[in-house]
């Protein structure tokens, strides 16, 4: 039996992760509360790990947001994502967690990085400003495990996933990602009768979107090799502009209103699609399509509405 611990599994992801492995044969989950234990802090975290001692840690713990809360507290997501990293794999180590299975961001890629942005092209360019201390901690992140791999012989290795959505996400009006703020956004001009939504930005950026569900399921699958890539992305290999995206989001919610675009709003990064050939031919590929996944992600969203256990 593998006792595998998972850091945040309260999180959007964390509990995708749950969710996939709870009921999997062979394997025992290990999960802590904040109240058991702070991620960030390393006493604290080898206290838990050394008591618990699991065989695999996966980290899906970190503090995340959209570009107002990346621009916003650069501070807090530099200090309290390289907090947690430090903290998790260091003592992962020091527990003999042999493996350790650490969840980045896309973004630790340069903003102009050639497209599709293959895991070569990491260090090669400038960061996105509105989200660059979010990537230089899941950098840092990445390269603690590939360090521990190469010097203790551990098999400590990550994952890039694109832009993450599904159950359990965070509806913040401010703070939250494009695509649960579009849901928000749109539901409450749907119930309210409101004419028109104002959208940040021109529309004209493209991104990639990624179900919770299938980055838990390329997890499991990495897991079950025995050599995996020091890092490798996960994704769709496909992507749309942000226009599209809210056009998906109100068809989905039933929005018949008018979608007025802020252009004095900032765009971010022109463009963010993943090269996901390593992985896909590793035999791994996405299966919830976007349009099917949003429909999916909004009756989540109605059903933590009514429960009271909206994020927001």
């Amino acid at each position: 039996m593998t006792k595998l611990f998972i850091a945040g599994h309260r999180g959007m992801v964390g509990s995708a992760l749950v969710r996939r492995f709870t009921g999997e044969p062979g394997f025992e989950l290990l999960l802590g509360d904040r109240g058991e234990v702070d991620l960030g802090s390393p006493s604290a975290v080898g206290a838990f790990l050394a008591a618990g001692r699991p065989d695999v840690a996966i980290v899906a713990a970190a503090r995340v947001g959209g570009i107002h809360a990346n621009s916003t507290y650069p501070a807090e997501f530099l200090h309290d994502n390289l907090a947690i990293a430090l903290a998790t794999i260091h003592g992962a180590w020091k527990a003999g967690v042999k493996r350790l299975l650490f969840l980045g961001s896309s973004c630790i890629y340069p903003k102009h990085a050639a497209q599709p942005m293959a895991e070569d092209c990491l260090l090669t360019g400038a960061l996105e400003a509105t989200n660059e201390a979010y990537a230089i901690a899941k950098i840092a992140g990445l390269k603690l495990c590939q360090y521990y791999r190469k010097q203790h012989g551990v098999l400590f290795h990550s994952v890039m996933p694109t832009n993450l959505y599904g159950p359990g996400d965070n509806y913040h009006k401010r703070d939250s990602h494009v695509l649960p703020a579009l849901i928000r956004r749109f539901h409450e001009a749907k119930e309210s009768g409101a004419p028109h939504v104002a959208a940040w930005g021109t529309g004209s950026p493209r991104r990639e979107f990624l179900h919770v569900d299938d980055l838990a399921d390329a997890c499991a699958f990495l897991l079950g090799r025995g050599d995996p890539p020091d890092w490798v992305n996960i994704g769709t290999g496909t992507d749309v502009t942000i226009r599209e995206l809210t056009e998906m989001v109100a068809e989905a919610v039933g929005y018949k209103g008018r979608v007025s675009w802020d252009a004095s709003m900032p765009d971010g990064t022109p463009r963010k699609l993943l090269d996901v050939s390593r992985m896909s031919a590793l035999g791994w590929k996405a299966r919830i399509g976007l349009r099917e996944g949003i429909v999916a992600t909004y009756r989540s969203f109605l059903a933590e509405r009514e429960s009271g256990m909206l994020r927001e």
